[in-house]
């Protein structure tokens, strides 16, 4: 058996029957109990089951607030032409001197990429953003500091709350999980969702960067209601009638590229 098949079969079990031991799954596969451990946290790491005390459980059983994060190099490749599109319009937004906030999405990255090496003042909550911009000189960078959530390499929890309470941004520039009219901007993890409620609350202008496949989606914790989004970049493949839904029914501008 190759080890992508083993992976696939320890999937399968573990999510077939909530839950499985590693001596067992040792037997079924038919390698040592060691091998089946360094699968277990492999397949862990790319979110596909949960490690137990001497044995797996499947995520697809867990609370939703205990789900993992989507791995960032996951998400890095997810609709990358989009992101990479919404991330270069959203640049031109900024202007010299302007104070900023990055969250920890890849199209916050893609942004920080972009971005020239002029006078700015950029707060974030992402290591990877701040690696980014680390090169640019005339950039001032700020980490939040925090706890570290391994799987968005970004800082979160009570101490990257307190940090963002003691500024305040011209532009706040934010993705999500899902975007619905009704029930507003909306993430499958609470620490994410509570940084990012802090971060709408601390900026004049609030830029939502959400390709269209987060669009119509309600994922497990409220962020903030529609009407606290400016602006919202997205891309084309927004259907029509969601663009005449936003028209109608908000103030946002909205631009699609």
């Amino acid at each position: 058996m190759l080890v992508a098949e083993r992976y696939e079969k320890i999937v399968g079990l573990v999510n077939e029957r909530g839950s499985i031991r590693v001596t067992e799954l040792s037997e079924l596969c038919q390698v040592t109990e060691e091998t089946i451990r360094r699968d277990l946290d492999r397949l862990e790491q790319a979110g596909r089951l949960r490690r137990s005390h001497g044995g797996a459980v499947s995520v697809k059983d867990l609370p939703q607030q205990q789900q993992p994060e989507i791995p960032y190099a996951e998400r890095e490749i997810t609709h990358a032409e989009e992101k990479k599109r919404i991330a270069q319009e959203a640049v031109k937004l900024i202007r010299p001197k302007d104070r900023i906030l990055l969250d920890a999405s890849s199209t916050a990255w893609y942004m920080a990429s972009y971005l020239p090496d002029f006078p700015l003042t950029v707060l974030t909550n992402s290591i990877k953003v701040a690696t980014e911009l680390s090169s640019k000189e005339r950039i001032e960078v700020i980490s939040t500091g925090g706890l570290l959530a391994q799987r968005s390499l970004s800082f979160v929890g009570p101490l990257a709350e307190r940090s963002l309470d003691l500024y305040h941004v011209d532009k706040v520039f934010l993705s999500c999980k899902g975007v619905h009219l009704d029930r507003g901007i909306s993430e499958s993890n609470e620490l994410q969702a509570r940084i990012k409620q802090k971060m709408i609350g601390m900026a004049d202008e609030v830029v939502l960067l959400a390709d269209a496949s987060k669009f119509g989606v309600q994922a497990f914790t409220h962020v903030a209601d529609i009407s606290e989004i400016n602006r919202i970049i997205t891309d084309q493949r927004l259907p029509q009638d969601m663009r005449l839904q936003l028209a109608d029914r908000t103030s946002i501008s909205v631009l699609t590229v």
